[in-house]
This record gives C-alpha cells, sequence and structure tokens, in this order.
C-alpha cells in the first residue's frame, strides 16, 4: 500500500479544519458543519495529534491560525477543492479518443454476425478502443462473468445470478445448411433428412446436437466440430447437412453463395433466445454504454424476423 495511504488520517479531519479556519471559531464551525461542537473539537484535538503541532492559538473570543495551522489550510484547501470537483463532475466520455479495452464473451454464433460489424462501427467511431473476444457458451457464461473473465457476453444463457442484467438480442430460429450440388435437397422431406449425413457443431466434443437433445431423435451423424468457424468449407463439396441458427447460415452463405439454407422438413421447437448480458456494477460506465448501443444497433440490423414456436429450454446453438 502507498505510504500516503496508509497513514492513520481520517480525511474529513482536514475538512473540519478547513471550515474552523474560514469562521475562526468552533461554535460557527459547528453550525456549518450540522456537528456540535465537542464534535468539532475533538475533530481538532485528533488533526493536532496526527500532525504533532498545534495549529489555532485563541485570539479575543475566537481562533488564530499558528504558521503550520497557515500552511495546512493553504494545501488543504486547494487539494479538497479538487476532490469535491472530482466527485462530483459529470462523467466525461469522447468515443474518439477513449482507449478503453472491452472483453467480451461471445458464442461462436454471435461472433460470427457481432464482431466484424462492431469493429467496423469502432473504426469510425471509437477508433481506439479494443476488443479482446472470449469464446463462451451457455455453461460458461456465468462462470466467466463472476469471475470478471469478460466484460459482458454475448450468448444463450440459463440460470444467472440476479447481479447480472439480461437483454434479449434475437431469437435463434434454426435452417438446414447444405451444398446443392452434391446434397440435393429438393423438397427435403422428414426422411430425406434422417437419410442424409450431418455435421454438428458440439461444445461437449460428441455426436449430439440440438436435434438430439430437443426432438430426442438420432441423425447419422458424419463429424462433429467445435466452433461455426470452418462449417461452410465442411460443407462446400459434401453431401453433409448441417443444422444450424438462421442467422449464421446467412453469414456463412456469404461466403460461400454457392451453399443453400433450406426449411427444416418438420415442426421443430428448438428457438433459444440469444441475450446480451454484463454485470450490474457496469451500469454507469459511459464505454461500456457506447458499446452497448451499437450491439443493440448491430443485432437489431442483421437478426433473423422471429419465427413462431414453443419456447424450449435454453441451449446452445448446436
Amino acid at each position: 500500500m502507498n505510504d500516503s495511504y496508509a497513514r492513520d488520517l481520517d480525511l474529513n479531519l482536514l475538512r473540519v479544519f478547513v471550515v474552523v479556519a474560514e469562521q475562526r471559531s468552533v461554535t460557527q464551525a459547528a453550525a456549518r458543519l450540522y456537528l456540535t461542537q465537542s464534535a468539532v473539537s475533538a475533530a481538532l484535538q485528533r488533526l493536532t495529534t496526527a500532525i504533532g503541532a498545534a495549529l489555532f492559538v485563541r485570539h479575543g473570543r475566537g481562533l488564530a491560525l499558528t504558521a503550520r495551522g497557515g500552511q495546512l489550510l493553504a494545501s488543504a484547501r486547494l487539494h479538497l477543492a479538487a476532490l469535491v470537483t472530482a466527485a462530483l463532475a459529470p462523467p466525461v466520455f469522447d468515443p474518439r479518443t477513449s482507449e478503453r479495452t472491452l472483453r467480451l464473451g461471445l458464442a461462436d454464433a454471435s461472433e460470427v454476425w457481432l464482431l466484424p460489424a462492431l469493429l467496423r462501427a469502432f473504426e469510425h467511431e471509437a477508433p481506439r478502443m479494443r476488443v479482446v473476444a472470449i469464446p463462451v457458451n451457455f455453461r460458461t457464461v456465468g462462470d466467466a462473468l463472476a469471475g470478471q473473465q469478460i466484460d459482458a457476453a454475448i450468448t444463450v444463457a440459463d440460470d444467472l445470478p440476479p447481479t447480472i442484467r439480461r437483454e434479449p438480442l434475437h431469437p435463434n430460429a434454426f435452417a438446414c445448411l447444405c451444398d446443392p450440388r452434391h446434397a440435393r435437397p429438393g423438397r427435403l422431406s422428414e426422411a430425406d433428412y434422417f437419410a442424409h449425413d450431418h455435421v454438428v457443431v458440439s461444445h461437449n466434443g460428441d455426436l449430439r446436437g440440438v436435434i438430439e437433445d430437443v426432438l430426442r431423435k438420432q441423425r447419422r451423424i458424419r463429424c462433429s466440430v467445435s466452433t461455426f468457424a470452418n462449417l461452410g468449407a465442411l460443407l462446400d463439396g459434401s453431401a453433409l447437412l448441417a443444422t444450424v441458427p438462421e442467422l449464421v447460415a446467412r453469414y456463412i452463405q456469404k461466403v460461400y453463395p454457392q451453399l443453400r439454407i433450406v426449411p427444416l422438413p418438420f415442426a421443430f421447437p428448438g428457438t433459444a433466445t440469444t441475450e446480451l448480458l454484463w454485470p450490474a456494477q457496469l451500469d454507469d460506465d459511459e464505454p461500456w454504454r457506447f458499446a452497448r448501443t451499437w450491439i443493440h444497433r448491430i443485432a437489431q440490423t442483421h437478426a433473423a424476423p422471429p419465427r413462431r414456436g414453443r419456447a424450449t429450454p435454453r441451449r446452445a446453438a448446436r
């Protein structure tokens, strides 16, 4: 600890001292401070003991500063005024000069649509702000927020403490993504769907995905990967099908325009809402408010239109 903070000196004593020095009277200072005369006298005694020198002497019916008291008053007034100004001044935030680094926990599906657009926005509006993207999912996001590993997160989530703020960004409706040159889905029937080989994105490293979790039906899983990053490359030129959030499918299709998005050939209630999550202590943080505004704008621009369907427990998009 810095030696200045380690010393046993109550800074409120300096405030009492300044008021007494200005009023030249313990009685008048007590009235101004809404304290009793005995409380003001005790505060002066404590300050005198801490400094080790007399600060006042009697002068007629009032008080006069000693030389040491005069030196202390000159310094104390300056620093107390600065402290009060700093405490009461409204926060000043200029995105163009802010050098804040935001640590964002991003689900793999969120990174694909959010991060490029957010960085482009920062390039124009906040060129010195930086982003550290950290992978999270509905199983890990709670611990990452609680452990302050991240400032905020964009993912689906289950139960979280009440100290975590939650704002919905968009629902995740699912569709089938494939290469029509090889998978030839045509009017994909349910029988065709389950007869095809599939690739799934699994955070568990297993051969299960959202269809298995929600419908309790087993597909022919040919490949399981941990992220959406290379899903387009896996589908390109293959007969594999992938069941993914529509928003992710649209972004993969931008890179691989030869791929086709096909509606699922059966009723599927497996929707989960991607949320913006952050700890309550960031509510008044101006750089975070700025970033949050842009995250909502991007989500509104890119999110798929909501579909009707019965809600199910939140699951990772797999």
